[in-house]
């Protein structure tokens, strides 16, 4: 069985804009059963998206088990107004309005939510972000809002800091995990986080032109450090790719090669047991 255990729909790995005009009006019924294809025959049998705001997960989630796909989606991702996640997800200022944002998906059926806590790495200067991540007593409150309301919770996080505040809050699952130490990685160990890494997202990038190739390269490795330290820990890894992400296409394999190169012989063992930790919480 194959899984993508983070992966958005309503993205195609080229262009993100044109991407999301594809579907402003209304999701695009024929691309979505094509991507699903596209799955199917390459053997996936589980799909979690990352979440968007126009619907396009929702219907996929309806759709995948024509394909033999259990799909699970956030609907749209929650994220703080200012900060990153507007271009895909819904924005909230406060406490009040985040937790009227958790209701409603509630309402709407979400399968779990999915919150921005941090930026995205530069790919042009390794060790550096985008942005910082948010305080950790923020964090903490958002996670056990979505708890109190019966939600496991996925956080978009990269950044020591971020993701260990995460991690001592509870989170379910931690997405990117870039640039973790010693302390993250023992926060998400302790508290049994899954952690999807998604190399894909790096190291397709080598080879492209589009990011400085040295930068790319000394990313990948601090990703792949930290990866072989939490396996060799013992922790909760899963599969992503975040397909949808530049250079990510659909049925990309990528992350299994990568994961591969990591884990060697253990790596079937590894990532069945932290699918079978994201298909039991999500």
């Amino acid at each position: 069985m194959r899984a993508d255990c983070h992966m958005h729909m309503v993205l195609d790995g080229v262009d993100w804009k044109q991407a999301i005009a594809r579907h402003s009006r209304e999701p695009e019924e024929g691309w979505i059963r094509g991507t699903l294809e596209t799955y199917r025959a390459l053997g996936f049998s589980y799909l979690r998206d990352g979440g968007d705001r126009w619907g396009v997960g929702n219907q996929a989630r309806e759709l995948a088990a024509e394909y033999g796909i259990r799909y699970r989606t956030p609907l749209a991702p929650l994220c703080k107004a200012g900060h990153y996640g507007s271009f895909i997800g819904k924005k909230y200022e406060n406490f009040r309005e985040y937790e009227a944002l958790v209701r409603q998906a509630r309402e709407d059926e979400a399968d779990f939510i999915k919150i921005m806590i941090s930026g995205l790495m530069d790919f042009d200067r390794c060790g550096r972000l985008t942005e910082e991540g948010l305080p950790a007593e923020e964090i903490r409150e958002l996670i056990h809002i979505a708890h109190e309301e019966g939600f496991s919770v996925m956080a978009h996080a990269n950044g020591a800091r971020t993701v260990e505040a995460a991690a001592a809050a509870g989170v379910d699952s931690v997405e990117h995990g870039a640039y973790l130490d010693a302390a993250a990685l023992a926060a998400m160990k302790e508290r049994a986080v899954i952690w999807c890494p998604t190399l894909s997202t790096i190291g397709n990038l080598r080879g492209k032109g589009r990011f400085d190739e040295e930068a790319v390269r000394a990313i990948l490795e601090t990703a792949r450090e930290n990866v072989a330290e939490f396996a060799g820990m013992g922790g909760l890894i899963a599969p992503g790719t975040d397909a949808g992400a530049w250079a990510v296409p659909h049925g990309s394999l990528t992350e299994e090669r990568l994961l591969e190169g990591i884990l060697g012989d253990r790596t079937e063992a590894v990532l069945a047991q932290g699918t079978q930790a994201v298909m039991a919480r999500f």
